[in-house]
């Protein structure tokens, strides 16, 4: 997996390993009441293969800050990102802004567009002809260590 370090982001491009899957159990575990496991029936599961739609334009980033957390993207969790997405209001979106690239949710009205974060400690940013802005990929997934 290549990485490379960007800003506050760490970008990885995914490689999908031929024979890597992991085991699946899908029987569906309960968050209730625990119930029979008499129904598992196993098959193999890969991450890349169900989290990566298009191979060539989906890239992993860490998150490092707490402005999302909201959205329930705290620091170190593992972003998959698709730059193949078309960017649309309500999104979470990585974006390359003056220099730096951040992870915040697109909100665009009446033609102008806001960066919000998830967290009220950190402002809403106003997106305008002065600042150097492009949206670099959507959200899709978020992978936590728990």
């Amino acid at each position: 997996m290549a990485s490379d370090k960007s800003g506050s982001l760490m970008f990885f491009t995914p490689e999908i390993i031929e024979g890597a899957a992991a085991q699946l159990f899908d029987a569906g575990i309960s968050a209730g009441f625990p119930s029979p496991a008499e129904a598992l029936h196993e098959q193999h599961l890969s991450l890349d293969k169900e989290l990566v739609k298009n191979k060539e334009t989906t890239f992993y980033a860490r998150v490092s800050g707490q402005s999302m957390i909201g959205a329930g993207l705290d620091d170190n969790d593992l972003l998959v990102i698709d730059r193949s997405l078309e960017p649309v209001n309500n999104k979470i979106a990585v974006c390359f802004l003056d220099g730096e690239f951040t992870v915040k949710r697109l909100r665009v009205s009446d033609g102008e567009v806001w960066l919000q974060p998830e967290n009220p400690n950190y402002p809403i940013i106003n997106i305008t002809e002065d600042n150097n802005f492009l949206i670099w990929g959507i959200v899709t997934n978020v992978i936590k260590k728990v």
